[in-house]
């Protein structure tokens, strides 16, 4: 159970994250179409990691799953939405900077 609320905790934590940088730089009520792709593939890597219970934040990660393209974009949406996330989603923020916290495993 822990672990899938985890799962579910970081997927939220990015949707909100790309929604924000979407907001401020897509000027539009929901994502546009390239932010909803981002969003679609970061939950499908975060649902098929192979680390699940043992799991760090993304940039810790020994195993890089993100295309290098999408790796660029999703660490430009990190960039900008992560100070904001202190002030719009305190909670959030919190437990990522928690999870940031972890060691990261090694995969035998």
């Amino acid at each position: 159970m822990a672990v899938r609320s985890r799962i579910k905790r970081e997927a939220k934590t990015v949707s909100v994250m790309i929604a924000l940088y979407c907001r401020a730089h897509h000027r539009r009520g929901d994502l546009c179409p390239e932010c909803r792709e981002l969003d679609e593939y970061a939950r499908a890597r975060l649902q098929s990691c192979p680390f699940q219970e043992a799991k760090t934040v993304c940039s810790r990660c020994p195993v890089h799953c993100y295309r290098p393209e999408m790796r660029e974009k999703i660490r430009t949406v990190m960039r900008f939405s992560g100070p904001r996330m202190i002030y719009r989603h305190p909670v959030m923020a919190v437990y990522h900077l928690i999870d940031k916290r972890r060691k990261a495993q090694v995969k035998k």
